[in-house]
């Protein structure tokens, strides 16, 4: 057996190199960081074969000084923290100073810098065989290049694995488009092959920044995302929500960026689908662009080399944060006066509208969740709610507010009834022109909120059990079970402690009590063990509510009055997430005049 020997230079930095550097894309995003750090504003980038056979990428930012040069190119070389607080505290992109050094060692690099606005820069060169820095004089302006060619050329095994150049390339784009979203005061280009593909201009105000963003994400995400700028304790949450009508069969849209960083996060991931549970169709993804802003000690970057993973120092505050706020966005997507339609993604036969009349949220609702005892009557009295009302045929009241009796007033959002189709659909006029409503999902959805305000706001109703259920745990999850026990009954449930390994279900909540309860139990406790927080229950309970509204709401063929259909569009214009039923399909859409001229070819 071999004694313990160091390693050699150019082994650990090949071994650095094997998680920091994957491939071209990974070279661009490590030189685009450093770029950024240094303060640059413009940057460009240069591609060639998909950038296997070359990289480079050229800034105006601070430079790298002289007698720093040869040094820069060192593993573990780092201007960017010197002390574990500064580690603690990290402010800016790079930090590790592993990047050049790794890239040196599985590639040719070639650093040209200078300091100053005038006099000479210098420029260094390295390749992956010995390691040894060249450094010479040069003509070079303000800023940093580094061109790094030959990617893997000593590492033949590594670059074996590569994808063809249009893979490759595909890869660098996303990482620029990442970094074009992450910093809009920043001015970036890229070139493959020789020809200019992006330039993003920066953007100085929420107009430009907007542009950018539908640059890159889509025109049709910005014209259904709603755009938000929440303070609170200590955090603030702004960017662009996509409406719940504009989902994703992926989950292909969704950048979230915390301090200017590009991040993949279970507890961010978690908040973002418990905020739009209620309102997804089946399968679907939020599509969305948002940014966390908190202080750097509160947020620990130096998880994983690649810079992709973070650790919030206290999750729950941050996952609550982002679930109230989001949550609180989603609920008030309503029909607004300056409603217009959508563009859906083309699989998705989507046609909701785009609530642009959202404005900035304040405080936002709980993060916990509180619950009543149901009302019985709950969905009878609701569908009652419009039959009760004059039936078909009968002499319209002179103070119903018909599309004659509008006068001067101002025209709800969704208008005043002008016809049913079909038994289907409530055809509707507003300022804008045309409305179409699905009378079934928009009232599913109407019985479907007053059904939780009702169950939500009295407090839970427990169901204990005959025969106490018996349940084996691990010891960790027997833990969780004591430390949480205000939880437990808050949600309705009462779980006991048996053994070490064991845990006994004495009572449940009393809708959920011809459910198994064991899987829930396993299921709430898998998600306070990984979250802080559950929502299993609320999830449950929200599923038979749905089910109980979907029974009770106005069925196809029900022929309404306009009184009735009227009384249905004004509860719409009330109600939470009235813009898609229960089940995540729209319940309206918006026809404008000069759609409907274009149909028929007015005007030309």
């Amino acid at each position: 057996m071999p004694g313990i020997h160091l390693l050699s230079p150019r082994l650990a930095n090949q071994i650095a190199a094997g998680e920091v550097v994957e491939r071209p894309a990974s070279v661009v995003k490590e030189l685009l960081e450093n770029s950024l750090d240094a303060g640059a504003d413009r940057i460009l980038v240069d591609i060639e074969s998909g950038g296997v056979k070359r990289v480079r990428i050229r800034d105006n930012g601070t430079g790298i000084a002289e007698e720093d040069l040869a040094l820069a190119l060192s593993r573990h070389a780092t201007s960017k923290i010197e002390r574990l607080e500064d580690l603690e505290a990290v402010a800016t992109l790079g930090f590790r100073g592993e990047a050049l050094a790794s890239i040196g060692s599985v590639a040719r690099l070639e650093l040209l810098t200078n300091t100053r606005d005038d006099g000479p820069g210098w420029r260094a060169r390295t390749e992956g065989r010995d390691m040894e820095v060249e450094v010479d004089q040069v003509q070079h302006p303000r800023g940093t290049t580094v061109e790094v060619r030959d990617l893997f050329f000593n590492t033949p095994a590594r670059r074996k694995f590569l994808r063809t150049e249009k893979t490759e390339f595909g890869r660098i784009e996303d990482v620029v488009r990442k970094l074009a979203l992450s910093r809009f005061d920043v001015n970036l280009t890229l070139s493959h092959n020789g020809r200019a593909l992006h330039n993003f201009r920066r953007a100085g105000n929420q107009l430009e920044q907007e542009r950018r963003v539908a640059s890159i994400c889509g025109p049709a995400f910005m014209e259904n995302a709603l755009y938000i700028d929440v303070p609170g304790a200590g955090l603030r949450l702004w960017g662009w929500l996509g409406l719940p009508t504009f989902s994703r069969s992926q989950a292909d849209l969704q950048h979230f960026f915390v301090n200017g960083r590009a991040i993949r996060d279970k507890v961010v991931s978690h908040a973002v689908r418990q905020a739009y549970q209620d309102v997804l169709y089946h399968g679907r993804h939020p599509a969305y662009t948002l940014f966390l802003e908190l202080d750097p000690a509160d947020v620990d970057v130096n998880v994983h080399p690649t810079k992709h993973e973070v650790r919030f120092r206290d999750s729950r505050t941050v996952h609550d944060f982002l679930f109230r706020t989001l949550h609180r966005a989603v609920a008030d997507v309503r029909p607004t006066v300056a409603a217009a339609a959508p563009v859906p993604e083309p699989e998705m036969a989507s046609t909701a509208p785009r609530q642009s009349g959202f404005t900035g949220l304040a405080g936002g609702g709980s993060g916990s969740w509180s619950t009543p005892s149901p009302s019985p009557s709950a969905v009878r009295d609701q569908a009652a709610l419009y039959s009760d009302l004059p039936v078909a045929g009968s002499p319209r009241p002179a103070n119903d507010p018909g599309t004659d009796a509008a006068g001067d007033e101002e025209v709800p959002p969704l208008g005043y009834a002008i016809a049913q189709l079909m038994g289907i659909y409530i055809l509707s006029e507003n300022a804008q022109g045309l409305i179409v409503v699905d009378m079934h999902a928009a009232h599913e959805r109407i019985t479907y909120e007053r059904m939780k305000q009702a169950f939500h706001g009295a407090g839970v109703t427990s169901q204990p059990l005959l025969v106490p259920q018996s349940m084996a745990v691990s010891e960790r999850e027997g833990d969780c079970v004591e430390e949480h026990q205000d939880l437990f009954s808050r949600l309705g449930m009462q779980v006991q402690r048996a053994g070490p390994e064991s845990l006994l279900i004495r009572e449940v909540p009393a809708l959920l009590k011809v459910s198994d309860a064991e899987p829930l139990v396993r299921d709430v406790v898998a998600d306070l063990i990984e979250h802080g927080t559950s929502d299993r229950i609320e999830a449950r309970t929200n599923e038979m509510l749905s089910t109980m509204a979907c029974h009770g709401s106005v069925r196809a063929n029900r022929r309404l009055t306009i009184p009735e259909m009227n009384a249905l569009l004004r509860d719409m214009e009330e109600t939470e997430r009235s813009g898609q039923c229960n089940h995540g399909r729209p319940t309206w859409t918006q026809l404008s005049l000069q759609e409907l001229d274009r149909l028929f070819l007015r005007g030309r």
